[in-house]
């Protein structure tokens, strides 16, 4: 057979056609081909700039687009809580909200900072507003005998109670009980989740629980349960009695007296709920029965003559004024608050939401804990494992 010959000029041509074939492969990877972003695409190699530092592609989340709630969380907070509050922040955005972006509410009895604000803003996914609490909420009422409310204050220091020479103290638990709800920038919302410094969700939430609360008719959320110390509130239950003896109308028909009292309301058996975390209907608060509630309280003088805390008042409420299955136990969430934790104890649970806590640090089934006598009382399943992790 004979040879094939190819011209010099057809070796000629196909030799450039090669190489600029070569180069322009070359050219494409040089400005399409890098690492991997996170959503996919391929990303140019980090450009060192003239300011020493390397330009990058950053993994922006998409803003939400869907309908949300007329809701928001709510912070009472100085500003030298800042540092503190930032990991509570970034634990809350992190584990929830960047994927719902709801508002953020500040509250302080003194002007935020400017460092507070931008911190702070920086961190929230939603808007923030920073509010200055009026003076007259955050002080004496008139009426207050300050020699009685001092002497208190001396004979709690000497018996050695938890905050119980504090003034500032009790101006919150009064402001949280029944005053933070009614400043203006709480006005436009219908929902609230408290958050506190130092505070920790363990547990990935992928529903909104705003949501979830006004779907199923809930009006008071929970983590913890506890015993409040007696001492600081002697008088609120016979305070309490007088009130619904005034105004039975205000009782709701199917209310949970069986969880505050053991003896049908002679007594309360000091049950709460832990109140630095509260997923909560603004309504309940706005409604005549509370308000009604709270003015009678705030009469009796019991936040400055005794110690009274807005968790015992809030429960109580809640406990009367709402059915009991408008109060809801939040088990999957896990949350940490010096030196309470709660961490799911089925492990189903606690790996499908991607939970970091550990189980035998639970704090919910323990015997000081009123969780047990709430699934009780309301004829609730415990979750597997509970009896594993109680006393």
């Amino acid at each position: 057979m004979a040879e094939a010959k190819i011209s010099p000029g057809k070796k000629r041509f196909g030799k450039l056609l090669g190489l600029t074939l070569v180069g322009l492969v070359t050219l494409f990877i040089v400005f399409n081909v890098g690492s991997f972003g996170g959503s996919g695409r391929i990303n140019s190699a980090p450009i060192l700039e003239s300011n020493g530092r390397y330009k990058v592609d950053q993994l922006k989340y998409p803003k939400y687009t869907g309908r949300k709630e007329k809701a928001t969380f709510v912070t009472l907070a100085r500003n030298d809580d800042l540092y503190s509050l930032l990991p509570a922040i970034k634990s809350v955005e992190d584990r929830f909200n960047h994927k719902f972006q709801y508002d953020w509410v500040f509250l302080n009895d003194e002007e935020f900072t400017d460092e507070f604000k931008r911190v702070t803003s920086s961190l929230v996914s939603g808007t923030t507003k920073y509010g200055l609490i009026p003076k007259e909420q955050w002080s004496f009422p008139p009426d207050i005998d300050q020699q009685r409310a001092a002497e208190t204050r001396r004979q709690m220091k000497a018996d050695k109670i938890i905050y119980g020479d504090s003034i500032s103290y009790r101006f919150m638990c009064r402001y949280e009980s029944g005053l933070f709800y009614r400043h203006p920038l709480m006005q436009e919302y219908e929902w609230y989740w408290r958050v506190e410094p130092d505070v920790k969700l363990y547990c990935d939430i992928d529903y909104d629980v705003f949501k979830f609360m006004r779907e199923n008719n809930k009006k008071y959320g929970f983590t913890i349960s506890i015993k409040e110390y007696e001492a600081t509130i002697k008088s609120l239950w016979a305070t309490t009695k007088q009130f619904i003896d005034q105004h039975p109308e205000y009782l709701a028909k199917n209310n949970m007296l069986d969880f505050i009292s053991d003896d049908e309301g002679s007594s309360y058996n000091l049950c709460h709920f832990w109140s630095n975390f509260e997923i909560a209907s603004l309504d309940l608060w706005r409604s005549p029965a509370y308000s009604a509630y709270f003015e009678h309280l705030d009469k009796a003088g019991g936040f400055f003559y005794e110690r009274w805390g807005d968790a015992p008042v809030h429960s109580i409420a809640a406990a009367l004024f709402l059915n009991r299955d408008e109060i809801h136990h939040f088990d999957s969430m896990g949350y940490f608050h010096p030196p309470f934790h709660a961490c799911p104890v089925d492990d189903d649970v606690r790996l499908s939401h991607k939970c970091d806590c550990n189980p035998n640090q639970d704090f919910t089934w323990k015997g000081y804990s009123c969780t047990t006598k709430f699934y009780t009382v309301n004829g609730l399943t415990k979750p597997k494992n509970w009896q594993l992790h109680a006393e």
